[in-house]
């Protein structure tokens, strides 16, 4: 095939990319054209231009097939293509029996050839594709999305992320800092994937740019307007307590030389195709000396983090709100009610209360209540699942590389998703150099959370 086609293919799969309109389920013809095309790409018939032709034709089947035929599409590939068991168990028995001889290392490499997959051999075709890194990506978002309904997806799903994972690992990222001069496609990505605190506009993006914030993504070479994860640093010179007033467009600008603290107060993962997939960690402590190369008089790296399942935990936990709540709270809370809502206040009428999220409007009732709430973030914050780990995901990401819970924030996100996660409530996760390390072991040991002496204090109280 010549391959100015070929060219065109790809070029179609990339608009596909873009926009797959038009989804339709798998017919029988199409179906069994799809199994010819895998069987060849699983058996590596003809030369690089066939692959590209057949890895080209399948992306393009796959991005017009709606949801169930996307998960039969990935059916086939899970169950068909997978290790033979009369192969493994011949390559292993070969191998005991070697363990001892000479023959032990030719036996071992037999036996790791015969595990190996043709999923593999099927999925590295598509990276041919000007996009198909991108592809694979989101045909594992797809396959995360599909595998509880169909655990025979879950062999392929493990496949895919471990080569995502070799693909993806932080040696091949590029680190690059984007400003208002970005490409404007770029900017777009920012405004869509922004994950914690939505971009409202265009002046909303610009201000989050301006020259006393800085905006750092970590970007793969083979999708390069794409970024993977990114974080939005604010500078200035005390702990970020509030973020309507660090997201306020129209505050004066900072002298950025004048800073002594980042507040990393947004970090939003851009790709679900790489759940699973941890670069985080690496993205902050790269972003870290990128700062204070630039600004030396920085001395503290902190967030303002939000909660994000604080008000889930706290409705699941009634007896948490009666230990929060004291008598003394809930008669300051029951002297700022409506007489018909007076038998709220009491621990178990409290979540009925603060389900009308109008209570923050009320600067009377939300600082009777802002005691108690803080007690109860307190305990939220220092509350661990089954396995051991902090109950919030946040948590568990910034505790586990070195930062300590530094401080809590009242009605530091007054947002309808602020409202609705956490109650408004907001944290301040510190990171000192000086005791980072200290913090990771013990965290990975699974010894106390480092928290400062008043989260503490709080959650006893």
């Amino acid at each position: 095939m010549p391959a100015g086609i070929v060219v065109r293919g790809l070029r179609k799969v990339r608009t596909l990319l873009v926009e797959s309109a038009g989804a339709r389920t798998l017919d029988g013809k199409q179906l069994a054209r799809i199994h010819d095309l895998l069987h060849e790409c699983a058996s590596g018939v003809g030369g690089e231009v066939s692959a590209r032709r057949r890895a080209g034709r399948l992306a393009e089947t796959y991005l017009r097939l709606d949801d169930q035929g996307r998960a039969t599409f990935l059916r086939i590939i899970a169950s068909e293509f997978g290790p033979d068991p009369q192969q493994v168990a011949r390559a292993h028995a070969d191998y005991q029996a070697a363990i001892d001889s000479e023959e032990r290392w030719a036996a071992e490499s037999d036996l790791r050839h015969a595990i190996r997959s043709s999923r593999l051999r099927i999925l590295t075709q598509f990276t041919a594709l000007p996009q198909g890194v991108k592809f694979l990506v989101d045909l594992r978002a797809d396959l995360l999305r599909f595998v509880d309904q169909d655990p025979a997806l879950r062999s392929l799903d493990q496949e895919v992320e471990l080569r995502l994972a070799a693909w993806f690992d932080v040696g091949f990222l590029e680190l690059q800092r984007i400003t208002w001069s970005s490409p404007a496609k770029l900017l777009e990505k920012l405004i869509e994937y922004e994950a914690v605190h939505e971009i409202r506009s265009w002046s909303d993006l610009k201000n989050r740019l301006d020259s006393d914030r800085r905006c750092y993504a970590f970007f793969h070479p083979r999708m390069p307007m794409e970024p993977l994860i990114f974080v939005e640093v604010a500078l200035t010179d005390k702990l970020a307590d509030n973020v309507q007033t660090l997201l306020d467009e129209h505050a004066p600008v900072f002298d950025a030389q004048r800073a002594s603290t980042a507040i990393f107060y947004s970090i939003s993962n851009t790709q679900p195709g790489l759940r699973g997939v941890s670069f985080g960690n690496f993205l902050l402590k790269r972003v870290v000396d990128d700062l204070k190369r630039d600004y030396p008089r920085l001395v503290n790296f902190a967030t303002l983090s939000p909660l994000p399942t604080f008000r889930r935990w706290a409705e699941k936990n009634p007896d948490a709100w009666q230990k929060a709540f004291g008598e003394a709270d809930l008669e300051r809370i029951k002297r700022h009610l409506a007489p018909a809502q007076t038998t709220m206040a009491n621990a178990a009428g409290l979540v009925q209360l603060l389900a009308d999220d109008r209570w923050v409007d009320d600067e009377r009732l939300a600082r009777a209540l802002q005691h108690g709430l803080r007690r109860l973030a307190a305990r939220y914050l220092l509350a661990t699942d089954k396995s051991g780990r902090p109950y919030d995901p946040v948590a568990r990401f910034h505790l586990g590389n070195g930062a300590r819970i530094e401080r809590l924030n009242y009605l530091a996100d007054t947002s309808p998703r602020g409202r609705r996660q956490s109650f408004g409530l907001m944290v301040n996760y510190l990171y000192d150099p000086d005791t980072i390390e200290e913090n990771v072991e013990a965290f990975s040991r699974g010894s106390e959370f480092a928290a400062a002496a008043a989260i503490r204090r709080s959650a006893r109280d």
